[in-house]
C-alpha cells in the first residue's frame, strides 16, 4: 500500500508561481508511474502532467495542453517525491490538485484517472486574478 501526501497549495495572485509537493511511501517508487490532477469547482477531476517510469532508467513527463509550457513536473526518488512547479498562475488554475501513483512502466494511459491506484488527499490552489 501507497500513501500520498500533497502539500504546497494556498492563495497566490495570477502570474505568481506555487510549487507543489507529493511524498510518498514505500521503498518502490522509483517504479512508479506518478502524475498531478485537477478538479475545479462543479467541473470532472482533469489530467495536469504526469512523469512515466520507462523500466528502466529513463522517466517521461507529460503535460495537458492547458499547462505546457508553464508546469514541470518532477521527482526525487531518493526522497520519494514528485513535485508540479507552476508558473503563470491564472485564475482557470484554481482547482483542488491530486497527486496519484500507479506500479510499473504503463506507457498509454498516464493521463486516465483509471490507471492510477494511489490517490493523496488533495491540496487547493486558489488562483485570484
Amino acid at each position: 500500500q501507497v500513501q500520498l501526501v500533497e502539500s504546497g497549495g494556498g492563495l497566490v495572485q495570477a502570474g505568481a508561481s506555487l510549487r507543489l509537493s507529493c511524498a510518498a511511501s514505500g521503498r518502490t517508487f522509483s517504479r512508479y508511474g506518478m502524475g498531478w490532477f485537477r478538479q475545479a469547482p462543479g467541473k470532472e477531476r482533469e489530467f495536469v502532467a504526469a512523469i512515466r517510469w520507462s523500466g528502466g532508467t529513463a522517466y517521461y513527463a507529460y503535460y495537458a495542453d492547458s499547462v505546457k509550457g508553464r508546469f514541470t513536473i518532477s521527482r526525487d526518488n531518493a526522497r520519494n517525491t514528485v513535485a508540479l512547479q507552476m508558473n503563470s498562475l491564472k485564475p482557470e488554475d484554481t482547482a483542488v490538485y491530486y497527486c496519484a501513483g500507479y506500479l510499473g512502466p504503463n506507457s498509454g494511459s498516464y493521463y486516465l484517472q483509471s490507471e492510477y491506484d494511489y490517490w493523496g488527499q488533495g491540496t487547493q490552489v486558489t488562483v485570484s486574478s
